[in-house]
């Protein structure tokens, strides 16, 4: 059996970054959650994306849930989430007893579609119940196309928290994804662009939610001499080993983040002359981190998804579904969903021709060209 070629692994810096500052925590005996490489990555990677505060904690998931609760979501609110997503973006909206109502993709960002959040607004606005926040996510590495999701969520005072777990890096119109929204979150699990073996971030120029964040995050502990509680508290802090992980791999991010698009466009150009491929868009409103290369095949292709992922899985080589819609899900099929589109819903279009091919940052050229050439044969 050839060498296991994967879609998305944990890569270390080759220069050892993060084994100095875990060999730190270790000689100063920092092991136990918090400590100066908690300490230290919420404010590099604030410094990094451009917000005032962050919260190191321990995975997206938990990031979401906190913020969506410091967005003062409670049982028997309405959130409006993201339909083309993970299961993370919108699991903690059950969390916290609340409805989720699923809003379809956008066709050429891959992303939430404002018309179809204006239907959603619409038909909120005339049941005399708005959502109490809407929850955006940047899939695959790209923002969402954000300003008239923005002018939408101003016009009816709700606000947006910003999953970014996918787009660490990215920009949109010049600003950083995961800060443009009221709360933004991160993800570090073993996937993404950077990872902390398993963590999250939640980041916002609002102090007084990140703040309240931290505080929920190590059991809502008042500040007294003895344990004292007037609210629900988590544990949810990152640790202080991992976070030194963070601190390492937050410094070869932008050579992650050019290695990525590499690969992108390495397939992108390999695939141009085969009519029946093509590469997700990426927009010119900002730069994406390419984080997962996906392509889409022709409705009338006779090559399919499923072809394409049983092949290279002969050839050891790891690939991906798109992301199956929550709205098609077992566990969400209740939920209400909106689209603007008249056939097909964008984002069952783009899960029914989609395959996310090998994006690994330690792939080879030679692997590259492997997977590019069992994907041609089959054409």
């Amino acid at each position: 059996m050839s060498e296991r070629i994967y879609l998305a692994s944990p890569h270390m810096s080759e220069q050892g970054y993060e084994q100095q500052y875990v060999k730190e925590a270790f000689e100063t005996n920092w092991v136990a959650p918090l400590g100066p490489n908690v300490t230290n990555f919420e404010q590099e990677l604030a410094d990094y994306v451009g917000v005032q505060w962050a919260s190191a904690l321990s995975s997206g998931t938990a990031a979401i849930h906190l913020g969506l609760k410091a967005l003062g979501v409670k049982k028997g609110d309405v959130v409006f989430c993201s339909t083309l997503t993970f299961s993370a973006s919108c699991n903690p909206i059950l969390y916290l007893g609340a409805t989720p109502v699923f809003i379809d993709s956008d066709a050429k960002t891959w992303n939430m579609c404002p018309k179809a959040l204006k239907l959603a607004f619409e038909e909120s606005e005339k049941n005399n119940q708005l959502p109490k926040a809407v929850v955006v996510v940047n899939l695959y590495g790209q923002s969402a196309d954000l300003d008239p999701i923005l002018e939408l969520c101003q016009k009816y005072g709700v606000p947006i928290l910003e999953d970014a777990a996918e787009s660490l890096g990215a920009t949109y119109k010049g600003r950083m994804s995961g800060t443009i929204g009221d709360i933004g979150i991160y993800s570090f699990n073993g996937n993404k662009i950077i990872t902390t073996s398993g963590g999250g971030m939640l980041v916002s120029n609002n102090e007084a939610y990140t703040k309240k964040a931290t505080f929920w995050a190590t059991q809502s502990r008042e500040n007294e001499r003895h344990y004292e509680h007037q609210e629900l508290g988590y544990n949810y802090r990152m640790s202080n080993v991992v976070a030194g992980i963070g601190r390492g791999q937050l410094k070869v991010l932008n050579d992650r983040i050019q290695k990525k698009k590499e690969i992108y466009e390495i397939y992108q150009e390999s695939f141009k002359d085969i009519e029946e491929i093509e590469m997700m868009n990426i927009c010119d409103f900002g730069k994406s981190n390419y984080w997962l290369s996906v392509m889409t095949l022709k409705e009338d292709s006779k090559v399919k998804p499923l072809d394409i992922m049983l092949a290279l899985e002969q050839e050891n080589i790891e690939s991906r579904p798109v992301w199956k819609p929550m709205h098609l899900q077992p566990v969400f099929k209740q939920y209400p969903f909106f689209t603007a589109s008249k056939e097909t819903p964008v984002s069952e279009d783009f899960f029914y021709r989609g395959v996310c091919l090998p994006s690994d940052t330690k792939m080879t050229k030679e692997q590259q060209q492997k997977i590019i050439s069992r994907i041609k044969e089959l054409f």
